[in-house]
């Protein structure tokens, strides 16, 4: 399978309509990711994306051969925390277990190191997201640990786990 990233476009609204609007994928993203997603969600994220400061966030499409499945970006910390960047993504539910974000989460990391003068880029997924765990494990990012009740979704107190991977450790991915 061809797993590419590539920068967003106003065509990408479709695709966010029709694999964003999950609720299973919502439970494990931030509140800022809507549950129900509508289309006005995505005119809006497309809009956000086109015009992202590209020396903050990284912000990509995941295509798996030529079809858009799902986003991933990296964020670029502030001040002490500068030289390091916040890893996030989700894919469609219908393109899990093919090892797509993997492959996606290494591309990214490549990216976010060449582009920018990092040495550290992170991850926080909800204890329970095991395979979001296991994604990052098989990307070369190491558990680094584990923060009790540091998340609140939907009313309920849930644990979350640290995963780094340090540009040092990044010929081993």
């Amino acid at each position: 399978m061809d797993i590419r990233l590539r920068p967003w476009r106003e065509e990408d609204e479709e695709f966010l309509t029709r694999y964003a609007n999950d609720k299973e994928i919502a439970r494990w993203l931030r509140d800022v990711f809507p549950y129900p997603y509508t289309q006005e969600n995505a005119r809006g994220f497309v809009a956000y994306c086109l015009a992202v400061d590209q020396e903050r966030e990284l912000l990509r499409v995941i295509e798996a051969d030529g079809q858009a499945v799902g986003s991933i970006s990296l964020t670029r910390g502030r001040d002490v925390e500068c030289r390091s960047a916040e890893l996030g993504y989700w894919l469609g539910r219908a393109f899990y277990g093919k090892g797509i974000m993997t492959e996606a989460v290494r591309q990214m990391c490549l990216l976010g190191l060449e582009r920018w003068n990092i040495v550290r880029i992170f991850a926080q997924p909800y204890a329970q997201n095991l395979a979001s765990c296991r994604v990052l494990e098989k990307a070369g990012f190491s558990r680094e640990g584990l923060l009790h009740q540091s998340i609140w979704k939907w009313g309920q107190l849930q644990d979350s786990c640290i995963y780094a991977l340090l540009r040092e450790n990044l010929e081993q991915v």
